[in-house]
């Protein structure tokens, strides 16, 4: 089926997500009209759960009290399917929730106090559930010692989680980020009532489920062209796929919100503690003078010197030998014992990082003259350049219901 043609069905989808985006709009004030497009689609894909191989999450931090990121969130809660909302539930009672055949959209508010500090460890499992979860049939293993077998718990669910800062690496990456902010003077929204408020969301709940559910079958083979690839792909997919069938100008909203929202990530450090240092090594090796060969000290001088960097505060002394060793070694990059004209030390050969760069942190284009390059680049395997697509495309959808430095080596 055509994803236009939907206009022509008892549902007007593209109508129904207009609708969603007044309710969200009216209530908060999102940092980007792309903000709001993904945050509509992102609700609307909840409504076809059944349909998904990637189950996005969503994520929305804000940098202080305040930002509106729990007023979002109640939003989220009144159009979703199913919400499950929660500021402290046990992983136990989580798994029991999300382990049935029609599993609720999880939604987790206060999620940093879950994640930072010395709440860290104990929500491990937490954690784990909810990077599983991203992806069908992934399934948490218990031992039943009553039953004296192993039991499959299923774990695919839709999730949001609202917090001050960052989540962990691990669940923005499967994730659709909003940075929520303060409002600025003048900027209002009018205020929100469960009770009073709620059923009008609610009422675009039902609408949304009548719409899609009607769809699963096409949405579940829909393989809509994408903007980004890897694991951004398999995140934004049920989101583009929801919008290609609703037509209109939605489609091109919801890719330009891809390429939006990922490149916000990037810009916002989004880069793993490996991989930065990855590209700071770089960095500091064009410092020096892109030698074949560095001395361990020279790198940790540079490395340490970056006020820009983290590698300073790595501990009393900086970064160390040692701590560098071990953080190379995943990418099977050893020190090696070297002659340099000052004599013997331990160092790096440059070509022992080259394979590394080239997959990790591939070297941005060079740059026209008097234009500078940022020391650590963005995550590049995201976003495929060149990409465009023209509003209205029908790509997608064919239309299921649901200096010497201590310790040197």
């Amino acid at each position: 089926m055509n994803p236009t043609s939907i206009t022509d069905q008892p549902h007007n989808g593209a109508a129904i997500l207009d609708a969603l985006h007044t309710c969200l709009t009216k209530y908060v004030i999102l940092p980007s009209p792309e903000a709001v497009d993904a945050v509509a689609l992102w609700i609307a894909a909840t409504h076809a759960q059944a349909a998904w191989a990637h189950a996005p999450r969503l994520v929305i931090r804000a940098p202080e009290k305040r930002c509106g990121k729990s007023r979002l969130l109640d939003v989220v809660e009144g159009c979703c399917h199913d919400p499950l909302i929660t500021v402290n539930a046990s992983p136990a009672a989580v798994y029991r929730a999300i382990g049935t055949g029609h599993p609720p959209t999880l939604l987790v508010d206060e999620a940093d106090t879950l994640f930072g500090g010395k709440n860290a460890d104990a929500n491990e499992d937490l954690r784990g559930l909810l990077n599983a979860g991203h992806q069908r049939n992934r399934p948490a293993i218990r031992w039943d010692a009553s039953a004296q077998k192993l039991e499959k718990i299923p774990t695919f669910a839709m999730a949001a989680l609202a917090g001050i800062g960052a989540m962990p690496d691990t669940i923005e990456d499967r994730a659709v980020v909003i940075r929520m902010r303060r409002r600025a003077p003048g900027e209002t929204v009018a205020p929100y009532r469960h009770r009073r408020d709620g059923p009008a969301l609610r009422a675009v709940a039902q609408q949304l489920a009548g719409w899609l559910r009607a769809h699963l079958t096409a949405l579940e083979a829909a393989e809509p062209p994408m903007p980004v690839e890897d694991r951004a792909a398999d995140t934004w997919e049920p989101l583009v796929a929801v919008a290609d069938l609703a037509g209109g100008t939605w489609p091109q909203r919801a890719r330009q919100a891809v390429t939006t929202l990922t490149a916000e990530a990037d810009e916002a450090g989004n880069v793993s503690h490996r991989v930065r240092l990855l590209a700071n090594i770089r960095t500091a090796f064009t410092t020096l003078g892109d030698p074949p060969a560095a001395p361990t000290a020279d790198l940790l001088a540079a490395l340490n010197g970056d006020p820009e960097a983290p590698w300073a505060d790595s501990g009393p002394n900086g970064l160390t030998g040692k701590k560098l060793g071990d953080l190379l070694r995943e990418f099977d990059i050893r020190s090696e014992t070297l002659r340099f004209p000052v004599g013997q030390a331990k160092g790096y050969n440059r070509d022992a990082f080259t394979d590394a760069w080239q997959r990790y942190c591939p070297a941005p284009e060079t740059p026209s003259a008097g234009v500078s390059v940022p020391s650590v680049p963005t995550s590049f395997p995201q976003v495929i350049p060149g990409t465009d697509y023209p509003a209205g495309t029908d790509r997608s959808v064919p239309r299921r219901t649901l200096t010497t430095a201590p310790g040197t080596h």
